[in-house]
């Protein structure tokens, strides 16, 4: 395990130790099962994209602000070398964090890269309206955002509030590499 899932798994069990909750209680409140939880928090295991949506809604902070919260201090610059890469262990979905949140700067960017023939929902949001902006790069990427469809190619732009479920999918063929613009 390297250092940054280690501080994501120090970050998780905090975030449940400052409410108050036991294992069982965010088991329930996030679908994700104690014994997991368990795992996770003691750095057995890495958690999946779908996993840390789940604990996002739970604990009311975005995927991004998660992330932020495990990063070093704020710096102007961010050298393409330090940014911060992380990787689902299950479908192999890529985060880069190419301009990270910080509390004196409202918004963040993010480069993602999926490969071909993946689905990753997220069942809710963990702040309602949440502004994105998704710039597709390369390839192809299918997206379901509160009920609506998109198809998304290279070049396009996708803008958005988020309010409640949301699904990634690339075809078989191609994957999908994107910059996401969230502003918080």
């Amino acid at each position: 395990m390297d250092d940054i899932e280690k501080r994501l798994a120090a970050r998780l069990s905090a975030l449940r130790a400052e409410r108050g909750w036991s294992l069982d209680e965010l088991a329930k409140r996030s679908s994700v099962s104690r014994a997991s939880l368990s795992r996770i928090e003691n750095g057995d295991v890495s958690p999946t994209a779908s996993v840390l949506g789940k604990l996002c809604v739970a604990f009311g902070v975005t995927l991004s602000r998660l992330m932020q919260m495990v990063e070093d201090d704020f710096a102007p610059l961010v050298a393409r070398a330090a940014q911060e890469i992380w990787t689902d262990p299950e479908t192999g979905y890529r985060r880069r964090l190419v301009s990270p949140g910080s509390k004196n700067l409202a918004g963040e960017v993010l480069e993602v890269e999926i490969d071909p023939g993946q689905r990753i929902e997220y069942a809710g949001t963990p702040r309602d309206g949440m502004e994105h902006h998704l710039v597709m790069l390369e390839g192809e990427l299918s997206m379901q955002i509160d009920g609506k469809s998109y198809r998304l190619r290279a070049g396009d732009c996708l803008r958005y509030q988020l309010r409640g479920a949301s699904v990634f999918q690339t075809p078989k063929n191609t994957g999908a590499r994107y910059h996401l613009f969230i502003v918080e």
